[in-house]
C-alpha cells in the first residue's frame, strides 16, 4: 500500500514542499500519506520558533540519556517513537502482513460467501485506506487488474502481483510469487520459525 515516492512536490500555492511529502485530498501535506523520514517541522511565526527549540531542547535530552555510559542507546532520528501515529511504510507493511496472511489462510474452495466477503473487504480497501494517494492508485490497479477470489493459491498470487508493482514503483525489490505460502503461512523448511 506505501507508495511515497521521495520527490519534491508543488503544492497548489506553487510552494515547494520537502522530498518525500505527499499531498492529501485537501491539498495539505498528509501525514498518513508521508513516511516519517520525510516530514519536517513546520516553520514560521515566533511563537513556532520557541515550541522548535523547546522540542530540540527535548530531543537532546532525550538524545543525551539515551547515549548515556552503560545505556547502549543512540536513538535514531529516522525512526519514529512507537507511541506515534503509523506513517505510511508502518501503515503499508502492516496492511500488506494483514492481506497476505489472511489470503494465505483463505480456503482453497471458498464458499460464494467467502468471496463476497473477500471481495467486499478488498473493494472496501481504496474507499477506507487512510493514505488517499495509496488508496486511489490500489483501486486504479484494481479496475485493471480484478481481484481473484477464487481459491487460496489465486489471492495470494494476486496480491503478491499487486503488492510487486507497488514494490517496483518504490524503488524495492520484487518478491518471489512462488514463495508466499513460506512466507505468510508455513515458515522456511528449515524449522527457523517454528
Amino acid at each position: 500500500m506505501a507508495d511515497a515516492s521521495p520527490t519534491s512536490i508543488e503544492t497548489n500555492a506553487g510552494k515547494k514542499l520537502p522530498p518525500g511529502m505527499v499531498l492529501g485530498p485537501d491539498g495539505k501535506p498528509c501525514k498518513i500519506c508521508t513516511a516519517f523520514r520525510y516530514m519536517k517541522p513546520p516553520q514560521g511565526g515566533q511563537n513556532q520558533e520557541r515550541k522548535q527549540k523547546q522540542g530540540e531542547n527535548a530531543k537532546i535530552a532525550a538524545a543525551m540519556a539515551a547515549a548515556a555510559p552503560g545505556s547502549g542507546n543512540t536513538p535514531d532520528p529516522d525512526v519514529r517513537p512507537e507511541y506515534c501515529p503509523p506513517d505510511v511504510e508502518i501503515l503499508g507493511r502492516s496492511t500488506w502482513a494483514f492481506l497476505h496472511t489472511t489470503a494465505a489462510y483463505y480456503p482453497d474452495r471458498p464458499s460464494p460467501t467467502q468471496r463476497a466477503n473477500m471481495l467486499n473487504l478488498l473493494y472496501a480497501l481504496p474507499v477506507l485506506y487512510p493514505c488517499s494517494h495509496c488508496a486511489s492508485h490500489l483501486g486504479e490497479e484494481m479496475k485493471v487488474h480484478p481481484p481473484d477470489v477464487s481459491g487460496r493459491t489465486a489471492l495470494s498470487r494476486w496480491l503478491c502481483e499487486r503488492h510487486n508493482e507497488v514494490n517496483e514503483r518504490l524503488g524495492k525489490e520484487r518478491f518471489d510469487c512462488a514463495k508466499t505460502d513460506e512466507r505468510w503461512k508455513d515458515g522456511p523448511s528449515d524449522g527457523s520459525c517454528d
